[in-house]
């Protein structure tokens, strides 16, 4: 089954996501996705994360579907203007990618070229609105394709620890208006948080798949709290990554812990490794997923 009719069936279904790397050597990102094959129903490639100048999303998506792999192609609003956009997603459908994540991208002014002009001509909603339109045979403009139209999957981000939650959950509705099939969310580390995150969304009928990041230290779950809106790191879980003398072993037990009780609640997993891609083994496995 393809990720969509995964999805469809009521599935629990468990995503990774991976960074291009800075340069053109794919050779370790292949061999990092192998670890995982068969154990995950999708890759997401990140669009230039975080405004860091790395290899393409689309190139990256296109290898994985080469070897095997269902990718789902991060497409940002950062750095291109609507031409570009709808030009992209019609290489990413003629490239046989059928999965695709919209996001409106961080600010260039927090990446490595800071002095990089931002585009931002749409937003996320308006994109997906594009992408509808194409799919339907015409582009923004109400010009008309040429041959078959493309297809895809089309999925959106949301952050279910926003205060306040209600602008999320309004934009959400117009997502899910505009086309959005699924919702992959930032990290969930507070399970109340995101069990009323959940109470406040059922009206919306949606896939949601709870988003899972690796910590790698307490310095990291601090800098969290602090410096990314809407996560919190609980005191208790600071503390374990403190004390532990082993911080690849607990980070896949608070991991796998958090995804056990998740389940039962949402209707995926959405694995964040940040550059811990060996580790997701281990997690998947500890998991029982």
């Amino acid at each position: 089954m393809t990720f969509k009719e995964k999805l469809l069936s009521g599935k629990f279904v468990v995503t990774l996501e991976i960074g291009p790397p800075k340069g053109i050597e794919t050779k370790q990102l292949l061999e990092d996705a192998e670890l995982i094959r068969a154990k995950v129903d999708a890759i997401n490639v990140t669009d230039l994360q975080s405004s860091v100048m790395r290899l393409g999303s689309l190139a990256v998506c296109f290898l994985l579907k080469q070897h095997g792999f269902e990718p789902i192609y991060q497409l940002t609003c950062r750095d291109r203007n609507r031409l570009a956009l709808q030009s992209d997603i019609l290489s990413a459908a003629a490239l046989g990618i059928e999965n695709l994540l919209i996001l409106t991208g961080d600010h260039p002014a927090l990446g490595d070229h800071p002095e990089a002009k931002p585009v931002f001509d749409l937003d996320s909603v308006q994109l997906l609105e594009v992408v509808k339109k194409l799919q339907a045979g015409a582009d923004m403009k109400g010009n008309k394709l040429i041959g078959e139209p493309p297809k895809f999957c089309m999925g959106a981000v949301v952050n279910p620890g926003a205060d306040p939650l209600e602008p999320q959950i309004m934009k959400m509705e117009k997502k899910i208006a505009a086309g959005a099939e699924f919702f992959q969310t930032q990290a969930v580390y507070d399970l109340k948080v995101f069990e009323n995150f959940l109470n406040k969304t059922q009206h919306l009928k949606t896939k949601i798949m709870a988003g899972i990041v690796l910590l790698k230290s307490a310095g990291m779950a601090r800098y969290m709290n602090k410096n990314v809106a809407g996560v919190c790191v609980p005191d208790d879980l600071i503390k374990e990554m403190e004390e532990t003398k082993d911080k690849t072993a607990q980070s896949v037990d608070i991991a796998s812990r958090l995804i056990k009780k998740l389940k039962p609640m949402c209707d995926g997993i959405h694995i964040m490794p940040i550059g811990w891609d060996k580790v997701v083994p281990r997690v998947l496995e500890a998991s029982n997923l």
